[in-house]
């Protein structure tokens, strides 16, 4: 997405900066230069998951995605379907389907923490579901009735969802739930999923937010340690474009186009074969407190 050039002077990143040349966010007034400075609305995602484009286009590549009861700040609504938001959850900027957003609801009180789950229109497994949410979509829940909790927008299994400040205790473990999930670009979902997606998810499980892209990843999170020194579980890996997280000192986990999926390999193959296509391995990072 473009940004003016008194933006780039600044060193603000694009992909997290609320700037075109017609139009900014009202708090970057005075340092983009833009004819239009606007605040924004929030909205929520009302839709399983919502693709977040660099271009106002269905066949624009795929930056990220937004999930059920997230939300975002809707700077602009064109007449073709498109509205040019910021997610509340890693600020990334881009384009949204319209139909995507609705206004805000009730404040939600559970997240999903199944792969995938069921709304169901009653408390009857044997209805037909009115739509499926993925792991990390947030709902709010009105009652217990049974094995269900009820929402505004139907009954999800109880089993299926957590509160939302629940937090799990290994986030390798959830990674490891995606194993078989395929590969998709900007994917962030157990329907597809990219490397630095798996990433984001799984330490937000934990309760540990992260930025969005593996650059990103790279730059924020934990601390470097040696390439050659002993590997932790939990380690997260970096490439030039890629990151995979240690479950062993001997396994990595990861969302790669190789396999087309998440996969478990090992690390001396994954680090050869990456190798081989011309990307050296330049990063090991270590969050703290170790899993």
């Amino acid at each position: 997405m473009p940004v003016s050039s008194s933006a780039a002077a600044t060193g603000l990143d694009p992909r997290l900066t609320p700037a075109r040349p017609d139009l900014a966010a009202a708090e970057l007034e005075g340092i983009v230069s833009a004819p239009r400075y606007v605040a924004g609305e929030a909205r929520r995602i009302a839709v399983p998951a919502a693709p977040l484009r660099r271009r106002r286009a269905g066949d624009a590549p795929l930056e990220t995605e937004a999930l059920f009861g997230e939300t975002a700040r809707v700077f602009e609504t064109d007449g073709e379907g498109w509205s040019w938001v910021q997610l509340d959850a890693d600020h990334y900027v881009g384009y949204l389907p319209s139909d995507a957003l609705a206004p805000l609801a009730a404040t939600p009180t559970h997240k999903v923490v199944a792969l995938r789950t069921f709304v169901f229109p009653g408390p009857d497994i044997k209805l037909p579901p009115r739509e499926a949410l993925v792991m990390g979509s947030r709902v709010a829940v009105r009652e217990v009735r049974g094995a269900f909790a009820v929402t505004p927008d139907g009954f999800l299994p109880l089993v299926h969802l957590a509160p939302i400040d629940a937090r799990e205790n290994d986030f390798v473990a959830v990674a490891a739930r995606f194993l078989g999930v395929p590969y998709l670009w900007g994917g962030r979902s157990s329907l597809g999923i990219d490397c630095s997606g798996l990433v984001q998810s799984a330490l937000a499980a934990a309760g540990i937010a992260a930025p969005r892209d593996s650059d990103m990843q790279e730059a924020a999170l934990g601390e470097e340690v040696p390439l050659g020194g002993p590997v932790r579980r939990g380690d997260l890996f970096f490439w030039p474009g890629h990151v995979a997280i240690a479950e062993t000192e001997e396994t990595l986990l990861h969302a790669n186009a190789f396999h087309m999926a998440v996969a478990r390999e090992s690390r001396a193959g994954a680090v050869a074969r990456i190798g081989d296509a011309g990307l050296a391995l330049r990063r090991i990072r270590r969050l703290a407190p170790a899993p």
